[in-house]
């Protein structure tokens, strides 16, 4: 049977609820306490969270980061785009992006970028499959 997916943003008082998902990312293990003062943080700012839902369940979930570029304009970025991988290959990441681009619109942003890691090689062939292009390289310096 086919999931009747539905797809909104998460109230600021329910953000916590993407803690579980967020365990799945593997290339940064952080402390749960951080993790949820990070998350806490962040709802603060210009962030919102798209949430993916299967009935009542939360089975996928994308940050959105929203600001002025001095190259684009106003923009959307994506952020910790998860789904469980249960309900991978199933059209469910076409549909959040639909989302998105409507969101965006709506928000009258110009772009829409992300970033996603040199050896996930699933998502890049999903991005550029749905349009995106590799436009550079996004380097970090931890400093603490």
């Amino acid at each position: 049977m086919k999931a009747t997916i539905d797809i909104r943003l998460i109230k600021a008082s329910e953000i916590l609820t993407i803690l579980p998902l967020l365990s799945q990312l593997g290339n940064h293990k952080v402390d749960q306490k951080v993790l949820t003062e990070r998350i806490s943080e962040m709802i603060l700012q210009n962030y919102e969270c798209a949430g993916i839902y299967d009935g009542s369940q939360l089975i996928g979930c994308c940050g959105l980061w929203f600001q002025t570029r001095h190259y684009a304009g106003r923009s959307i970025e994506l952020d910790h785009v998860i789904i469980n991988p249960t309900y991978r290959s199933q059209g469910i990441g076409a549909q959040l992006l639909d989302f998105v681009y409507e969101y965006a619109e709506s928000k009258n942003c110009n772009w829409v970028e992300l970033n996603t890691y040199v050896d996930n090689f699933p998502s890049h062939k999903f991005y550029n499959n749905h349009g995106f292009v590799a436009k550079g390289y996004h380097f970090v310096k931890i400093l603490k």
